[in-house]
């Protein structure tokens, strides 16, 4: 099974893109990092009193994300996938079958840190790079839409997230990775959607 991996900062595309692939190539399907936030009493509580926190790493689910990411690998299928709401802070189970599964796309703003436990073989890194106002433009509009924040608190939440972003990026280490992909416009997109159809192929 292909592994595809794209990391961006916030607001930089990475959903969009996923979706772009998978309506490109067939028996795909998308795991991505923001359906697995933490819940719970806890979770709510940092939610409210800690400065942007879905984008520290105290926040994902890395544990269950891990444990589905594997069973697909292994299985080559999927039985449901999770949406969470940001408004509620809650998780809901969505229960759908697809089978045959090809590749696998991991997008999110964790996904450095699920790099950390692939192996090379099969894994494709694509890499966003997006102008930082271009993306604090698509976050407020976002959040404003997805999460209830008004332009402030998202500009604000942003900054912050940027900060981190670019921070823990320094931490990871993808020199290692045979196939890395760097999309800085959108006419690498087009050349990306080759390379992929040609891998998955």
């Amino acid at each position: 099974m292909q592994l595809i991996v794209i990391s961006g900062p916030s607001g930089s595309g990475k959903t969009t893109l996923s979706k772009r692939i998978l309506k490109k190539i067939k028996n795909g399907i998308i795991l991505n990092t923001d359906n697995y936030y933490r819940t719970g009493i806890l979770s709510q509580l940092l939610s409210r009193t800690l400065t942007s926190y879905f984008d520290r790493k105290i926040s994902f689910n890395i544990g269950l994300f891990k444990r589905d990411l594997e069973f697909i690998v292994k299985n080559g299928f999927s039985d449901f996938y999770y949406i969470y709401n940001f408004k509620s802070k809650s998780i809901k189970k969505v229960y759908q079958n697809t089978k045959n599964i090809r590749f696998l796309i991991i997008e999110g703003i964790f996904g450095q840190e699920i790099l950390k436990t692939l192996s090379k073989e099969n894994c494709l890194l694509i890499k966003l790079k997006a102008n930082k106002q271009t993306c604090l433009n698509r976050v407020i509009k976002r959040d404003f839409l997805e999460r209830g924040k008004s332009k402030d608190l998202a500009t604000r939440d942003f900054i912050k997230a940027w900060e981190l972003f670019h921070k823990n990026k320094k931490k990871c280490n993808s020199r290692n990775y045979f196939n890395t992909i760097v999309i800085r416009k959108k006419s690498d997109i087009d050349l990306l959607l080759k390379k992929i159809i040609n891998i998955v192929n």
